[in-house]
C-alpha cells in the first residue's frame, strides 16, 4: 500500500495516470502528449508499474502501458476515487487536449497496435 501511496504523490505520474484512463498509450506518445524527455518517462512509468497500479507490454519495439486490472480489482475505492479526482487535476484539460492532437498524428509506428 505504501509503493502505490508514494507513486501517487507525484505531480507527472498523476498526469500519466489521466491519459491512460483514456486508454493504453505506449511511452513515445506519453512522452508527446506530456512534454517529457524518454528516461523522465519511463522512470515516472517504472515507478507506477512496480507499485502494481501499471501493467506492460511488449509489441515489436514498443511497450505499452495501461491500468492493471489487478490494481482495479483489489482496490476497487481507491480506483473509483481516482478516476473522478485524475479528471479534476489542473493539468487535466491541456493534457487531454495534447492527447487528442497526438492521438491524430503518427508519432511513430506505435499506434498499429495488435489489439
Amino acid at each position: 500500500m505504501v509503493d502505490i501511496f508514494k507513486a501517487l504523490s507525484e505531480d507527472s505520474r498523476l498526469r500519466i495516470l489521466s491519459l491512460i484512463l483514456e486508454g493504453e498509450l505506449c511511452v513515445c506518445e506519453i512522452e508527446a502528449c506530456l512534454k517529457m524527455t524518454q528516461s523522465n518517462a519511463s522512470r515516472h512509468l517504472t515507478v507506477l508499474k512496480k507499485s502494481g497500479i501499471l501493467e506492460s507490454y511488449k509489441h515489436a519495439q514498443w511497450t505499452y502501458y495501461k491500468i492493471s486490472n489487478g490494481f482495479i480489482q483489489e482496490n476497487k475505492e481507491l480506483w473509483e476515487y481516482l478516476k473522478i479526482k485524475l479528471i479534476k487535476l489542473p493539468s487535466y484539460l491541456s493534457d487531454y487536449e495534447a492527447y487528442q492532437k497526438c492521438k491524430t498524428q503518427e508519432l511513430c509506428n506505435c499506434n498499429k497496435r495488435p489489439h
